[in-house]
């Protein structure tokens, strides 16, 4: 089955490049207006005019710093301003950043904590009750967290990435139960390396562990999970990178530390 999104509209952090772009272009071709939100609104503006003269739909940029306290409230509050309404959201928003813990800045540790767990939680929190009522009103509704393979494992040189990416995985999943009869499909992604922008500002491409897929590919792994009858609480995109954390789960602890360690310092 196929979800039809016509007469919804999706919020979709993060969405002026990479996987937020892609989920923007894929959910606005079944026919869900957009909330494309991002810091760069110059990017946004260009998206939305694409998706909209391509799908006919409403695509609607906003300009946000969710890296900031409270995002969930400042968000619902444009949008009301707006009168939008939202049945699907995408918690996309996010970065990561490598090098040993103790050399790390503080305010950045901070920042990356604050956009990848506080304001994917706050957001989550903000719009779960919308999305409840849209399922039970019979229309598609989704939550779509995007987590990371370095969920599955401790993941030194990129600690705090991989404990943020960690949480993101458990609370979903922990979602996901709670709401299992709602008819809101709740869904933790897990992407490995992925031709994006990430590793621009990760700056290095030593975090890459295994071969690149797309965006194109990760995304197509979310629509398929949440094409499901019964959409599981999460997947992992890529067969090489579903073994590896099938793999993390049944290897001793410190075997998988210290191969993601030396993996991760390279």
């Amino acid at each position: 089955m196929t979800l039809d999104f016509t007469g919804t509209t999706a919020l979709i952090t993060g969405a002026s490049s990479g996987l937020g772009v892609e989920f923007a272009t894929r959910l606005a071709a079944r026919g869900a207006a957009v909330v494309l939100v991002a810091r760069r609104t110059d990017r946004l503006e260009t998206l939305a005019a694409e998706l909209q003269a391509a799908h006919g739909i409403r695509a609607t940029p906003i300009g946000l710093d969710l890296a900031q306290p409270r995002a969930g409230a400042r968000m619902r509050a444009e949008l009301e301003q707006r009168g939008i309404a939202v049945q699907t959201l995408v918690n996309n928003a996010g970065f990561g950043t490598h090098g040993p813990f103790a050399d790390a800045d503080a305010a950045v540790l901070a920042s990356e904590i604050q956009l990848n767990v506080a304001s994917l939680v706050d957001l989550s929190r903000e719009f779960l009750p919308d999305l409840l009522a849209a399922a039970a009103g019979g229309a598609s509704a989704a939550l779509v967290n995007v987590a990371s393979t370095a969920a599955y494992q401790p993941t030194p040189f990129m600690a705090v990435y991989g404990a943020t990416k960690a949480f993101v995985l458990n609370f979903t999943e922990a979602i996901a139960f709670e709401t299992r009869d709602s008819g809101v499909r709740v869904l933790a992604l897990s992407p490995g390396a992925t031709r994006t922008e990430f590793f621009d500002v990760v700056g290095s491409e030593a975090a890459a562990v295994g071969s690149f897929q797309s965006s194109e590919q990760v995304v197509a792994t979310a629509l398929k999970a949440l094409d499901r009858r019964h959409t599981p609480a999460s997947v992992v995109s890529g067969r090489a990178n579903a073994l590896t954390a099938a793999g993390a789960g049944v290897l001793p602890r410190g075997v998988i530390l210290s191969m993601s360690g030396r993996l991760l310092s390279e």
